[in-house]
């Protein structure tokens, strides 16, 4: 039983690829460089930070954000002089000033459209649905004969 529940301890823990030599002293700024790691994205991942991320560039990256935290760096400062460097990519959430702004609103707004494209849609097509108009006294008669044969 207590295999059992080190095995689930050790699986619900975090794996974070900070490794021991990477650790600052000063758990303030230790705090700060995880914080900072989770909004910078790994240049070689895909969609991970580099505080999670194993590549050497994110490790890099830590080592990076981590001196310049001890230098004396505010946490704006840091991500600016890394996005300086590496360019927007870098960012986990994209700066919403500029041609950002296109890609922020091009969701809501085609949103929009595709529910309004939905809306003409389904009302033109229960026009079309009407019911047809009753068969004529001559068209009966002509599918009763049909049917008997």
């Amino acid at each position: 039983m207590k295999w059992i529940l080190l095995i689930l301890a050790m699986a619900a823990s975090p794996a974070h690829a900070v490794n021991p030599d990477e650790i600052l002293a000063d758990p303030v700024l230790e705090a700060r460089a995880r914080d900072l790691s989770k909004e910078l994205r790994c240049v070689v991942c895909r969609g991970e930070n580099i505080d999670e991320s194993n590549a050497g560039v994110a490790r890099d990256l830590r080592l990076l954000v981590r001196e310049r935290l001890v230098a004396g760096d505010d946490d704006q400062a840091v991500l600016d002089y890394v996005v300086e460097r590496y360019g927007e990519y870098v960012l986990m959430t994209p700066t919403r000033d500029g041609a950002n702004w296109l890609l922020w609103g091009a969701g809501p707004v085609l949103f929009f459209l595709a529910l309004l494209g939905g809306g003409v849609y389904l009302r033109r097509r229960s026009k079309s649905s009407e019911t047809s108009p009753d068969l004529s006294a001559e068209e009966q008669m002509r599918l009763a004969e049909l049917m008997d044969d």
